[in-house]
């Protein structure tokens, strides 16, 4: 009886790898762009780690569509008049979901400093989605805090 349910358990392993259909599996690679792509959520400053050198902004759009991979971007800098240093991050967007989140890690940041910032995405080609925040701003924590200091909402 132990052989008989060992055969049948490796018959139906071996089936199932050989029969098995990969483009079923397989995202498209593209799907049908959204007519407009707008920010549903956010951005707003999401904190990971005890350390003032680092941070990350995270939105949420409704699903751009497109390419299946995209790009978070964060333009940022002390001045809100000259966002000079870029931060991007990948990810793949699923055409199932209504809403897409993006999370982008700014790195190497100075303590207690205010920075100003503005999100975008684009498409892996390099094709922007059309959508643009406002500029916004944070203050990182000094070396002994670990706390984002927010300014008051406007």
């Amino acid at each position: 009886m132990k052989r008989l349910l060992l055969k049948l358990a490796i018959a139906v392993t071996v089936g199932g790898l050989l029969y098995s259909i990969p483009a079923a599996t397989q995202a498209s690679p593209s799907t049908t762009k959204a007519a407009r792509v707008q920010i549903t959520k956010g951005p707003e400053i999401e904190r990971a780690g005890a350390h003032p050198d680092f941070s990350i902004i995270r939105w949420t759009t409704n699903n751009p569509g497109g390419s299946p991979v995209h790009y978070g971007i964060v333009r940022y800098g002390t001045d809100p008049k000259k966002l000079d240093q870029t931060a991007k991050s990948s990810i793949r967007v699923n055409p199932s979901h209504s809403d897409t989140v993006f999370r982008v890690r700014m790195e190497s940041l100075e303590p207690q400093t205010t920075y100003y910032y503005t999100v975008d995405s684009m498409e892996s080609n390099g094709t922007g989605d059309g959508v643009k925040s406002p500029v916004k701003q944070f203050t990182t924590p000094s070396s002994a805090s670990s706390e984002l200091v927010h300014p008051p909402q406007r």
